[in-house]
This record gives structure tokens, sequence and C-alpha cells, in this order.
């Protein structure tokens, strides 16, 4: 089902959530062509943006097959931030800028950004208000339900940034102090998106496409932010979106698949920060694609390790040639079991 965020049109409903160090444009790409609807870059410093860092800059490229693709910013002040917004939106071809309200992470909410400002609706309201009007491109906003369960002002931080011109919203249904602990409150996120007129995604716990289609159905939002359940499984955002269009449920994927992906994955890393950084960044993710797959902890240790995009792929190769051989055994020892059991 398509969806807007101002005049820019979503085919999905499918969104892929901003993960710092995760959703780079290796990443982003493999969601999209994984069916998702709307990615969202990793987290970027506006204090990177106005000191012309070369790493903060470098992550603000977007490919041209990726669109539609939002670009998250955070930062502690108005004046910082409008003028991250603004290099953004002259210099990068983002269709979307979204401010980034939710992050937990104290080295970034010592400096005043991120969920920091849940405590503070008119703030909100402020620092939204001074980016939508510096800018022409569509404005979001991501945030969590609360700093706290004693201080959840959800309803009234949504309809702040609403009120500052925010053409969409997200949400994760978690606390600062929760982090990832624990489990996401549905309960206020359906709150909140009976407020808002404007467009609303549901995030937290979105681990199925079951998840996702009965969060569209409590909830009421709009879309679905899928963050960690993408890690390593960008087929779940193929699976989601045919659920929800469908109702049927994909198969999921074979290891070989899954190495299959990986590897284009490395390897679009290594285009993107260079034989050195490229593998040292996938080591993080590695991991996850080998998830579920019994005896893989070697593997993964030994990818953990590695330096190289071709000692990568030699363990992948000998992991998967490894697993191909068990499973053929054990195969080869069923097929016998049930002749003998038929000649019984």
């Amino acid at each position: 089902m398509e969806w807007k965020i101002g005049d820019v049109t979503i085919p999905n409903q499918v969104v892929v959530a901003p993960m710092a160090g995760v959703t780079n444009v290796a990443f982003r790409l493999i969601c999209k062509e994984f069916g998702a609807g709307l990615v969202v870059c990793e987290m970027i410093s506006d204090k990177g943006i106005h000191f012309r860092n070369k790493k903060t800059l470098g992550m603000l490229f977007v490919d041209p097959t990726e669109h539609p693709v939002s670009v998250q910013i955070f930062g502690g002040s108005k004046e910082s931030l409008v003028e991250a917004a603004q290099f953004v939106a002259e210099n990068t071809s983002a269709d979307i800028i979204d401010i980034n309200m939710g992050c937990p992470v104290p080295k970034v909410t010592k400096t005043d950004a991120g969920s920091r400002w849940l405590l503070d609706p008119d703030k909100v309201y402020e620092m939204v208000d001074a980016v939508t009007h510096s800018i022409d491109k569509p404005v979001t906003v991501k945030m969590r339900t609360g700093w706290d369960e004693d201080h959840i002002y959800a309803v009234e931080n949504a309809l702040a940034a609403q009120e500052g011109g925010a053409k969409a919203l997200a949400m994760h249904g978690r606390t600062r102090k929760q982090l990832y602990s624990g489990h996401a409150d549905w309960n206020i996120l359906h709150e909140v998106a009976g407020k808002l007129t404007i467009p609303f995604m549901g995030n937290g716990d979105v681990r199925t496409p079951q998840d996702a289609k009965k969060m569209l159905d409590e909830v009421g939002c709009d879309a679905v932010m899928i963050g960690r359940a993408a890690l390593g499984n960008p087929w779940i955002l193929k699976q989601t979106v045919h659920y929800l269009e469908t109702g049927e449920l994909l198969e999921e994927p074979t290891p070989d698949q899954k190495i299959i992906v990986a590897k284009e994955h490395l390897h679009r890393l290594v285009l993107a920060k260079g034989e050195k950084m490229g593998p040292k960044e996938f080591r993080s993710q590695a991991a996850y694609y080998l998830k579920g797959i019994p005896r893989s902890a070697r593997a993964k240790a030994a990818l953990n390790s590695a330096d190289t995009e071709e000692e990568m792929h030699e363990i992948f190769d000998g992991f998967l040639a490894d697993y191909q051989a068990r499973n053929s055994k054990q195969h080869s020892f069923a097929s016998k079991t049930c002749d003998i059991i038929k000649k019984v």
C-alpha cells in the first residue's frame, strides 16, 4: 500500500530503521533490493557536518538506486541542527531529512541530543520548527515513548513535532532507560497514533511478518519500522511486504542463500569503505548471517578476526562446505534407515 511523507511517495508500509554502524549505503542497498519501501541512514552528527569531518561526509553518500531514502541527523543545539539540515538538503540527494530524538546512548544524550529532548515537549517543537522552516525537503522525527517510566510524554512530544511541521513521525515503544530491554509498549503507540494527523511509523518488537500485521492492526500506524530483526536477515523485509499484501508466508532462506547475500553485503562495504575498513565494519554484521545455522560458532569467531574480503570468503566457503557435507551424510543415513524399515 502506497503512502506519502510530504510529497515523497513510499511504495509500501515497510521501513528500515536507522541503526548506527549498520544502515550505511551497503546495507541500505540490500534492504531496497529486498523490498523495503523506505530506508533511513545511520544517524549523522551535526558537529561532524559543521567541521566537515571526512568520515561524516562520507556517510552522507546516497546511491541513485536507493530512493526513497531518508538521512537522519542529530544534535544538541538549534543552530547546529539547522546548519546540518541545510547542508544535507543542499549537498545530497536525500528525499527526506529525519531528526533523531530517540538515541538512548549516553555519549549522545549528554550533549543534549537524541532522547534527551523527550523531557521537554517545548524543545521538541522549537527544534522541529526551526529545521522545517530552514529547508524545503520533508522533515520527519524519530523518538521514543519517553525518558523513563516516570517521564513519558509520548503524546505531547509527538504533537509538538507535528505542530513544528514534521511530515511524519516514527516512535519506538521503549523509553530511553529501557534501551533495548523489556518490551515495546504498543498501547502507548496506539494512543499516539490516535492523536496524530501526519503519518505514523510504529517501531519496536517487530520480528516477524505476523508482528508487522499485528502492529498495523493494533497500533493503527501507517507503516512499520523494522530494525534489529533485519540484521543479517533482509529476507524479513521481502517476507513482510509479501505477507501484508497477500497473507502468505514466504520460506526462510537456506544457509547457502544467506552466505551469498553476506558476501554481497561485504563486497559493497569494501566498495564503499575501502579494502581495510570494509571488512572491519562487516565483522559486526557477519555473525548475524550465520545466526540459527548449527555449528557456526567457530566460523563466527574466525570472521570476527578476519582482515580481508578474501579471508572472509574463505571462512564462509569452508563453513558452507562443512555444513553441506554434514547434511549430505545425514540425508544418506536417513535414506538407508528408510530402506531398512521398508524391508522389515
